[in-house]
């Protein structure tokens, strides 16, 4: 049994000098093309279930598969719940069996996201669960602007939450669909002066390859979620199957000739987190 915790992934890669990476995962096909390119690459994995997978998919529904995952890998494969949104949103995950909680009250005032950060994480560590906060909202492309995070707001957040995790808007954006954006590595060595915590950056697929290499070698960002990236390639491999036979209908046997071309994007990404 592999099954970790946040804190049990990020930890080590903090030490040793690398990046764990957060998968955003929409179904079964894709968890499960996950785990298989973590145990082909040997590094463990995080499985995270964001706002359109949950409006999809019942929470406990999902816990059971990503556990049921987790259980039988060779890899620690920690369960994430991404981006929720209030405390009933967290305990129901814990109670799914979710191993990690990721609150984000990054849209509120400062004082207000760090009390309701605190008692969550709190929530969290009495049932043996991790809690991830974020402090600096990251915006969307073609929606909401980033508000990038304040190092001396960090240092507090980080000091009075007791999150695991704490993730920062550094130039990061959701839902970019290639390496076109760059981090502000400026501030991020300004947050890392101030706070010992293990950094998140969302919007990963935003983040050119060689950044994120290097950062993850040499920066206290321990977790990148990476989404976009992953669900475009299994797009394009879902219109190349459906192509090639546009009389097919039974789902099984189209989604399982995505499963090779989604385990080899996935490795592609996870190998740009690994130490030297």
């Amino acid at each position: 049994m592999t099954l970790a915790t946040l804190s049990d992934v990020l930890r080590p890669a903090l030490r040793d000098g690398y990046a764990v990476a957060g998968l955003v995962t929409l179904g079964w096909e894709d968890m499960r093309a996950y785990v298989a390119a973590a145990e082909a690459e040997g590094v463990p994995v995080i499985l995270q279930a964001g706002p359109s997978c949950r409006k999809h998919t019942p929470l406990p529904v999902l816990g059971a598969m990503m556990r049921h995952l987790a259980e039988a890998a060779s890899v620690p494969v920690v369960v994430h719940l991404d981006h929720g949104y209030t405390e009933a949103e967290c305990r129901e995950a814990i109670a799914a069996g979710f191993t990690s909680v990721m609150f984000d009250g990054s849209r509120l005032p400062l004082d207000e996201n760090i009390a309701r950060t605190a008692e969550i994480a709190a929530m969290a560590h009495a049932a043996g669960v991790s809690c991830e906060g974020e402090i600096g909202f990251v915006g969307y492309a073609g929606g909401e602007g980033s508000a990038g995070t304040d190092p001396e707001e960090a240092k507090r957040f980080a000091r009075e939450t007791g999150v695991d995790a704490m993730a920062i808007s550094v130039g990061n954006t959701h839902l970019q669909r290639g390496g076109e954006g760059g981090l502000d590595e400026a501030r991020i060595r300004a947050i890392e002066a101030v706070t010992e915590v293990p950094l998140v950056i969302h919007g990963g697929s935003g983040v050119p390859m060689a950044q994120r290499r290097a950062l993850a070698r040499g920066s206290r960002i321990a977790k990148f979620n990476i989404g976009t990236e992953l669900r475009m390639a299994f797009g394009r491999e879902l219109r190349a199957v459906l192509a090639r036979d546009p009389d097919r209908f039974d789902r099984v046997a189209i989604l399982s000739e995505l499963h090779d071309p989604l385990v080899a994007a996935a490795r592609d990404v996870l190998r740009g987190f690994k130490g030297d």
